[in-house]
């Protein structure tokens, strides 16, 4: 445990058991130099202990990357709780992880993420002020997907000379708030759309709604398209799928989509320009962010609106060096995180 802490560069590890409620959960602290660690709360089955600790860990330092790069005063934290396999009370689990965010005096503010709802941050927002995402505050989702929208524009004139995406083909693979929003705004746009989901109903929304054309989810990365959004869980692209990858970019709001970090070194080789997923999906955090503090939607917009030229600076910064625009990114979080 203290070895992987040391090589994310964590600064704390925090764990909570309550068998009344059947909380299991991890908050993963990795830096507060910036402010107080800001990332979401996941609630999902794990097959052991390690990989959830593992997993809050791994995310933990990527929250930290896109706050420094995302320029809000915050550090990078996450919290995974452990899906038991019977729950008598959700809202009782939710409230038992709320008391437990409040031990640690505003270290840690979480959000909603992959399993957890608004609903979920009303429960834990009964016990601390420490929680964003609530039914009061709104749904992050949307501005997720209009910063990844924006990032696609950009990825689209840097890889292929021009951001018109009319008759572009876009694979969005994973069809969640955020990936379904993105396939909005991209089909509002003009872009030929395929999409997969492992929800045969999300994906057949797409197609009535969007005109999407149907892929099977083994199938989207072997697809030939323009630009592929990986908009699900992370670690699709590994040596394996990278091999296989039949587009110019990818570009999409999922968040770790690298299996380890000379996958990003294997997708410059082959001449696929890659964004940095923690630049391109900043919208949810920037919005809860702004939000927790107050802000109104015109600041919130207007700092969206830095995500676009923030992805476009890496890029010229990565083709000036040769190097992959996730390595200039790491270096440019990296030197905002220890050495500034």
């Amino acid at each position: 445990m203290f070895s992987m802490m040391e090589a994310a560069r964590l600064e704390a590890l925090h764990l909570a058991d309550d068998p009344v409620s059947g909380l299991k959960a991890v908050i993963a602290i990795h830096s507060t130099r910036l402010g107080p660690a800001l990332g979401g709360c996941r609630y999902l089955a794990y097959p052991d202990e390690q990989s959830a600790i593992r997993d809050a860990i791994r995310l933990a330092q990527g929250m930290s990357y896109k706050a420094a790069l995302a320029g809000i005063d915050h550090g990078g934290g996450k919290a995974v709780l452990i899906r038991p396999a019977h729950l008598d009370s959700r809202a009782a689990l939710f409230e038992a992880f709320g008391r437990f965010i409040e031990t640690l005096n505003g270290r840690y503010i979480t959000a909603v993420d992959s399993g957890t709802s608004s609903a979920d941050m009303d429960c834990i927002a009964l016990h601390t002020r420490h929680a964003t995402s609530t039914s009061s505050a709104g749904d992050p989702s949307p501005h997720t997907a209009l910063g990844v929208f924006a990032g696609i524009r950009a990825t689209a004139q840097a890889r292929l000379g021009g951001d018109d995406l009319e008759g572009l083909r876009i694979a969005v693979q994973g069809l969640g708030n955020v990936g379904f929003a993105l396939a909005e705004a991209l089909h509002a746009a003009g872009a030929e759309l395929l999409v997969s989901d492992l929800d045969a109903g999300r994906v057949q929304l797409a197609v009535e709604q969007l005109g999407a054309q149907p892929i099977a989810s083994e199938a989207l990365l072997t697809t030939p398209c323009d630009i592929l959004a990986p908009c699900g869980l992370g670690g699709v692209l590994n040596r394996q799928s990278v091999a296989h990858l039949r587009c110019a970019a990818v570009a999409g709001a999922a968040n770790n989509q690298l299996a380890s970090p000379e996958i990003a070194d294997e997708l410059e080789a082959r001449g696929i320009l890659y964004a940095p997923d923690y630049v391109l999906n900043a919208g949810g955090l920037i919005y809860v962010a702004l939000r927790h503090r107050g802000e109104g939607l015109p600041a919130i917009t207007a700092h969206l609106a830095r995500i676009s030229q923030r992805l476009t600076d890496i890029y010229a910064h990565a083709q000036a060096e040769k190097r992959s625009p996730a390595r200039v990114a790491d270096r440019l979080a990296e030197h905002l995180l220890y050495e500034r």
